[in-house]
C-alpha cells in the first residue's frame, strides 16, 4: 500500500515537476552556461571566456546607472503599492455605500494590458494639454512639464504606473485575508476597550503577516519584471534616466545581438532577486505568525 501511494504522488506530482525543470530551471542553468561564453558571430563560434562577460559589467556604466534605477525603482513602487493597496482594501472591505462599485474601479487597472496602460498614460504626461499637467496646473499653477523627457521626472513618472497598476492586484489578496479574520476577534478587543488604532496594530496587520509577505514578494518580483511600459513610453531614456535591468538585458541581447552579456545581466539580476527575496523571507519571516 505504501508503494502504491508513493507511486501515485509521483505521478500526481510528475507533469508540474517536469514543467518547473523545463521552464524554470533548465533555463537558468542554460542561461549561466552561455554567460560563461562569449557570443557566437557568423563563421567565430562561441569560446570559453570564464567570467570576463562579468568583469565586463563592472566596467560598464550603463549597467550600474540601470542597477541603481531599478533599486530605486523599486524601493519606491513597492512599498507605496504595499501601502495603497492596504488602505484600499481597509477602505472597501467597511460597510460604506457602494464599496462594490468602488472594488471594481480599485481592480480595474490590473486587468488592463500594460501596453494599454502605457498609451494612456502617454495622453496623461503630454505636456500642456495632458491630465497631469491639467490638473498642476489647476492645482498649483505649473507650466507645461515633459513628464516622461526630462531626466528628473521620467522615472518618477513610471514608478506612478507601476504603482497605479498593481496596487489595485495586491489590493484583492489583502480584502481576502480581510475577510477570513474571525469577526470575534473585533468583538474582544472591543469589549476590551481598545482603540481602532490598537486593533488596527494588536490583531489586524499581524493577522495580515502571511500576506503581507506574499504580496512583498511578488511586489519585488515586479519591481524588476514591469518594464513594458518603459519599453513602449520612454525605451530607456531620456539618456538612460528610465533604464532598468530588464530593459537593458533586452536592448544587449536583441539590439545589439550579445547574447552572451545579455546572460550574464541576466544571472545579475536573478542572484538580485534571490538575495533580496531571501532576506524577506528571513526578516519577515520571523514576524509572521501563520496561526
Amino acid at each position: 500500500m505504501r508503494g502504491r501511494a508513493t507511486l501515485h504522488a509521483w505521478l500526481m506530482l510528475g507533469p508540474a515537476m517536469l514543467l518547473l525543470v523545463a521552464f524554470t530551471h533548465y533555463p537558468v542553468v542554460a542561461t549561466l552556461w552561455h554567460s560563461l561564453f562569449s557570443t557566437p558571430r557568423g563563421a567565430r563560434p562561441a569560446r570559453f571566456v570564464g567570467v570576463e562577460n562579468y568583469a565586463a559589467l563592472a566596467d560598464d556604466p550603463v549597467f550600474w546607472q540601470a542597477l541603481s534605477n531599478n533599486l530605486l525603482y523599486a524601493l519606491g513602487t513597492v512599498p507605496l503599492s504595499i501601502g495603497l493597496a492596504l488602505a484600499m482594501a481597509l477602505w472597501v472591505n467597511g460597510r460604506i455605500a457602494g464599496r462594490a462599485a468602488l472594488r471594481v474601479a480599485y481592480f480595474t487597472p490590473t486587468v488592463l494590458p500594460m501596453i494599454a496602460v502605457a498609451n494612456l498614460w502617454l495622453f496623461f504626461y503630454t505636456p500642456d494639454y495632458g491630465l497631469v499637467d491639467r490638473i498642476t496646473g489647476f492645482l498649483f499653477g505649473w507650466g507645461p512639464t515633459n513628464w516622461i523627457g526630462s531626466q528628473e521626472t521620467a522615472l518618477g513618472a513610471m514608478m506612478a504606473i507601476a504603482v497605479w497598476k498593481e496596487a489595485g492586484f495586491f489590493m484583492i489578496f489583502y480584502l481576502a485575508a480581510l475577510q477570513a479574520i474571525p469577526p470575534v476577534l473585533y468583538e474582544a478587543a472591543s469589549v476590551e476597550g481598545a482603540s481602532r488604532f490598537t486593533v488596527f496594530r494588536r490583531v489586524t496587520l499581524p493577522l495580515l503577516g502571511p500576506t503581507t509577505l506574499f504580496i512583498a514578494v511578488n511586489a519585488l518580483i515586479n519591481g524588476f519584471r514591469l518594464v513594458d511600459h518603459i519599453i513602449v513610453m520612454t525605451h530607456g531614456g531620456p539618456d538612460n534616466a528610465t533604464a532598468l535591468l530588464l530593459t537593458y538585458i533586452y536592448e544587449v541581447g536583441f539590439r545589439f545581438w550579445d547574447t552572451a552579456q545579455a546572460s550574464a545581466l541576466t544571472m545579475v539580476l536573478l542572484l538580485i532577486l534571490a538575495l533580496v527575496a531571501l532576506a524577506q523571507f528571513t526578516l519577515l519571516g520571523r514576524r509572521t505568525h501563520y496561526r
